[in-house]
């Protein structure tokens, strides 16, 4: 019998459903990147990426991270995570600020993308499996990270016009 992952519909499925869907953008990414598709192309799909990590990091730090380091008491885990964090968003703010047509562009997101890649193995192999085993409400979480990421979205979404 596979050990298939059990969805509980609780705050570690919501923030897994993030880390697959980004994986996908970050794969559609490549094939544009390989294929020298054109820089409006790139520009549009890098700032997609840019955006759903920064809500996802937000939502993180703000619910996830606290909660899990109070109920572990894993200071080193949940530290590491968010230099992690700081580092992507040191990334994220450079590809921001760049035209897809500059030099080191499409490496600066591919980078981001194989970052990213570390940072969720992580997070499911670790983080996850010991926050499910603390006595955290996971599907409460779940309301409440849905319910901010709702509200970071139109936030971004209002400033981006």
């Amino acid at each position: 019998m596979s050990k298939a992952p059990t969805k509980r519909n609780d705050a570690v499925d919501l923030l897994d459903a993030d880390h697959i869907a980004v994986k996908k953008l970050f794969q559609q990414y490549n094939k544009l990147a390989e294929a020298d598709a054109p820089a409006d192309e790139r520009k549009a799909l890098a700032t997609q990426i840019c955006h759903e990590l920064t809500v996802h990091a937000q939502i993180e730090e703000e619910i996830f991270y606290p909660a899990v380091r109070e109920a572990t008491g894993d200071t080193g885990m949940m530290d590491e995570a968010t230099v992690e964090h700081a580092s992507a968003k040191d990334l994220i703010a450079q590809i921001e600020a760049m035209q897809a047509d500059e030099p080191m562009f499409d490496a600066k997101v591919i980078v981001l993308g194989e970052y990213i890649d570390h940072h969720v193995t992580e997070e499911r192999e670790e983080m996850f499996e010991k926050a499910r085993k603390t006595d955290l409400d996971l599907k409460a979480m779940r309301d409440q990270l849905m319910e901010r990421k709702q509200a970071l979205e139109a936030e971004m979404t209002s400033t981006a016009g």
